[in-house]
């Protein structure tokens, strides 16, 4: 009783995999214990061994299950990365016409900035000696700067330029952005060590280099509200040119750090979302990429690395 139950269940199996019975006990003959006969009819011999047979189909199930189990596996695999394109297909659309409108929105704003801040100017002038009225002023003034600042996010997020390929020292691109941002480094009380070696030179867009490093930066001086230290590395590494700013704030958690270089993301109650996102866009017009990682010490690093190109090959 429970032979036949079993042969049902393997005659079953069988055909649901769409094979024929007489035609799998011939392509399987060989592997039988017992060799099987068939007579002119197509019918087993009366000696061919049932055990044999069974065995044989259960052999040839097991492995079906388990072509079935890796095709599945593969269907999976290959939806999963059908829908992660989908959806950097869908967000590539949705931030081409984000780029779109906010280009135009950047341009507008900016034509109508031009103006008002010569007639602030004019103004700080009339006012002459009135305190009070100038210290209004300057918050207004400084409302339009960051206004300003965003303006330029916006219309270097859209810009979508090729680099313009150029020698230049590292040493002095990091002097500068320092330099720039001295008021700000002792306003904080942050401390500012640079590792670069004086020799280094770079071949890359330094206006667009210049931009990402800034960024950086600031993002940096946001972490450390009440004083800190900002390190500031470059050097030459066996792939490529390695720029690294790293922070002795409160470091990223496990998943804003899959999202920091996302536009539009931000963890600030006055921030665009597009400062990361700019420095990411930077790094991909130079055939390279930027990593955010957390330090064991504590704070967040941010390396940008730039492959060689054939140019500085040969002039190496």
């Amino acid at each position: 009783m429970q032979k036949t139950q079993t042969t049902l269940n393997e005659s079953t199996r069988l055909r649901l995999v769409g094979l024929d019975e007489e035609d799998f006990l011939e392509s399987h003959a060989q592997e039988l214990d017992s060799p099987l006969d068939f007579d002119s009819a197509g019918e087993l011999e009366p000696g061919c061994s049932l055990e044999s047979v069974l065995a044989a189909w259960h052999e040839a199930t097991v492995r079906l299950e388990q072509t079935h189990e890796l095709l599945q596996g593969e269907v999976r695999r290959l939806n999963d990365e059908l829908e992660a394109k989908n959806r950097q297909l869908a967000l590539h659309n949705r931030l081409a016409d984000l780029g779109r409108m906010a280009s135009h929105v950047a341009h507008e704003v900016r034509n109508s900035l031009v103006p008002v801040t010569l007639y602030m100017e004019l103004l700080k002038r009339r006012l002459g000696s009135d305190a009070a009225g100038l210290d209004i002023l300057n918050k207004i003034e400084a409302g339009f700067i960051a206004l300003d600042v965003t303006v330029n996010d916006l219309l270097n997020f859209t810009a979508h330029r090729e680099p313009r390929w150029q020698n230049f020292s590292a040493a002095s691109l990091i002097r500068e952005i320092c330099e720039a941002l001295g008021p700000q480094f002792e306003a904080q009380s942050i401390q500012v060590i640079t590792e670069v070696d004086p020799t280094l030179q770079l071949f890359a867009d330094r206006e667009m280099l210049r931009r990402a490093v800034l960024n950086l930066a600031l993002n940096a001086l946001d972490a450390m509200h009440h004083g800190g230290e900002l390190v500031v590395t470059a050097f030459a590494g066996p792939q490529g040119h390695v720029l690294e700013v790293a922070d002795s704030g409160q470091g990223i958690n496990h998943t804003q750090l899959k999202r920091v270089f996302e536009p539009f993301f931000t963890t600030k109650s006055n921030g665009t979302g597009l400062g990361l996102a700019i420095v990411h866009r930077i790094a991909e017009a130079h055939g390279g990429r930027v990593r955010a990682a957390n330090c064991p010490e504590g704070g967040a690093a941010f390396t940008i690395e730039l492959p060689y190109r054939q140019s500085q090959r040969m002039a190496a």
